[in-house]
C-alpha cells in the first residue's frame, strides 16, 4: 500500500503545467509532464462520467482516454489540429448561416401580410 501511494505521488510530481477544461459530462486535462530523462511531453486526458446499474443503486465510473504527445510531433499535431478547428468552424458557420436564412424565410412565408389603406 505504501509503495502504491509513493507511485501515485511520484506520477503527480512530474506534472509541470496543468489545465482543466470542464465540458458537460466530460472533463479534459491538459498536462505537461517530464519523463525520467528530463524530456517534456504533453498528456491530454478525457475523463467521462459513466453511470451503470439501476436507478436505486447506480454505479459511477470514470472512463479515461489518454494521448501522449512528444515534442518532436508538436508541429505536425498543431498544424493538423488548427486545420481541423478551421474546417469545423467554417462548416458550422456555413450551416448556421443556412439555418438562419431558412428560419428567416420560414418566418417571411408564414407571416400574415396586411395591406390596409385608410
Amino acid at each position: 500500500m505504501e509503495t502504491e501511494k509513493k507511485n501515485q505521488e511520484g506520477r503527480e510530481a512530474d506534472i509541470l503545467f496543468s489545465r482543466t477544461i470542464k465540458a458537460g459530462q466530460r472533463i479534459y486535462y491538459i498536462d505537461v509532464k517530464q519523463n525520467r530523462r528530463g524530456e517534456m511531453y504533453l498528456c491530454i486526458t478525457e475523463s467521462k462520467k459513466m453511470q451503470s446499474g439501476s436507478q436505486d443503486m447506480p454505479t459511477v465510473n470514470y472512463e479515461k482516454h489518454k494521448i501522449f504527445l512528444f515534442r518532436e510531433d508538436f508541429g505536425k499535431f498543431d498544424d493538423a489540429l488548427r486545420d481541423a478547428f478551421r474546417f469545423v468552424t467554417d462548416e458550422q458557420g456555413e450551416a448556421q448561416q443556412r439555418q438562419q436564412e431558412d428560419l428567416q424565410q420560414d418566418e417571411t412565408e408564414g407571416a400574415i401580410k396586411l395591406d390596409l389603406d385608410f
